[in-house]
Formats: structure tokens, C-alpha cells, sequence
């Protein structure tokens, strides 16, 4: 066997022993916080929704539609809760990610609900109505704006600063509402159906965590994370109080 062909089968071997080793090594625990979010007590009733003004609207939904200010299923988990670290990261700076968070006006509603972006974040509001629509935030900490939209036609935002959470109206459809919650960092989310909720990547330390609801109000904990520690917390709302 010649020296050169000798070397081959070396290098060969060398790493077909790493990668034996690489398969048999423990995989690195996910590091975050996750959890659920519940109403316990009788939920508000969902009120109806009447789009008598716009009958391009009112034919979209022959059997009736009604507000999503507290959605909720049959175990308590309730929906469009906006989970944040709120304490815990000083000094820390974050680039917004390069891809647009989306709303959507559909069937003369917003959806989602709730939108959770990051400061600078692009936000993209889509009308797939055959209708116009007209986009209002009305932030306490942000530049206001107020544009009308028609069918099909883009429209793309930024928010600069920290806000949680920016009231949204449609001043052509005054039932049409929702929120957007701005964030200097990545660590928040939004429950959907069941209330689940997952912080993902959070460095090992100590946070308060915060859960937001337009309607129920908000509610805090502290929760302490190690290396490569997930914990698991709930947040409970009382409905009624």
C-alpha cells in the first residue's frame, strides 16, 4: 500500500469514528419557558357582531359572527394572550428578523387577533376583502398612522419602539378590531387554541414573565433558567373579577 492511499483510508477512518461519536452524544435540551394560559370562572358571553353597514361584508358570514375578545375552550385554555419577558434581559440588543409579520383582513375581521412583532420588525397588512378597508393603530409610545386600503393592494409597516399592546381600528368597519404588541427582543408569544404558549432560546438567568389579555388584564411570575433547562409555569385569569 503506497503512503498517499494510506493517508486516504486514514482521514477516511478518523471521521467515520467522529461521527459515530457525534450520533451517540446526548442532544442539547431546548433552553426556554413553556406553558398555558387558562380562565377559570364563567367567560364573558362573545357578543354578536352586526355588519348590517357593509352588506359586502354582513354576506360573508350568513351565520353570523361574533367578537374575539375572550375565546376560550372547554378546559380554560384561552386564546390571544401575549406571554413576554418583561424583566431579565439589561443591556441586551436585538436585530428584528428579516421576515414580515402578516395581518390579515378577512371576512371583515382581523386575523390574528393579537399580533406580536419586534421594534423595526416589517408588518404587512393584507386586505383579501373585495371591500376597502382602512387601517388605523393608535399607539400611546409609537408614530400613529392611518391608511386606507383597497382590495389587493399591499401595505408595510414598522414600529420603532417597545409597545404592548397598540390598539388597531378599521374606521370604515367600526367593529373590526385587534392589537399589536412591539417588543425590543424575541422572548414573547401568543397563545392559540388550548393557551398554549413557548419561549424558545432563552439564555440561562432569572425573568419575570409577563401575560397580557385586552379584556382580563395581565399577571406576572418569575421563573429562574439554568443551561439547557426548559421550565414549565401556567398562567391562570379569574373571569368575573
Amino acid at each position: 500500500m503506497n503512503t498517499k492511499l494510506f493517508g486516504i483510508l486514514l482521514v477516511v477512518a478518523v471521521c467515520a469514528i467522529q461521527n459515530a461519536r457525534a450520533a451517540d452524544a446526548p442532544t442539547s435540551a431546548s433552553t426556554g419557558v413553556r406553558g398555558v394560559v387558562k380562565v377559570e370562572g364563567p367567560v364573558p358571553k362573545s357578543a354578536h357582531v352586526s355588519m348590517a353597514a357593509d352588506p359586502s361584508c354582513a354576506k360573508l358570514h350568513p351565520g353570523g359572527v361574533v367578537t374575539d375578545d375572550v375565546i376560550a375552550d372547554a378546559g380554560g385554555g384561552l386564546e390571544n394572550v401575549i406571554v413576554f419577558v418583561s424583566q431579565g434581559l439589561p443591556g441586551r440588543t436585538f436585530d428584528p428578523p428579516p421576515q414580515a409579520a402578516v395581518i390579515e383582513q378577512k371576512g371583515c375581521m382581523y386575523v390574528p387577533h393579537v399580533v406580536a412583532i419586534q421594534a423595526n420588525q416589517k408588518l404587512e397588512v393584507v386586505n383579501s376583502d373585495n371591500t376597502m378597508h382602512n387601517i388605523h393603530p393608535m399607539p400611546a409610545n409609537n408614530r400613529e398612522w392611518n391608511k386606507a386600503q383597497p382590495p389587493g393592494s399591499p401595505l408595510e409597516e414598522t414600529f420603532a419602539r417597545e409597545e404592548v399592546a397598540i390598539p388597531v381600528r378599521c374606521n370604515v368597519h367600526p367593529w373590526m378590531h385587534s392589537y399589536i404588541a412591539v417588543f425590543k427582543h424575541p422572548y414573547f408569544s401568543v397563545t392559540g387554541k388550548g393557551g398554549s404558549f413557548e419561549l424558545k432560546n432563552l439564555p440561562p438567568g432569572t425573568y419575570t414573565l409577563e401575560a397580557w389579555h385586552e379584556k382580563l388584564g395581565t399577571s406576572t411570575q418569575t421563573v429562574t433558567i439554568g443551561a439547557n433547562e426548559t421550565k414549565s409555569i401556567d398562567f391562570v385569569f379569574k373571569a368575573g373579577h
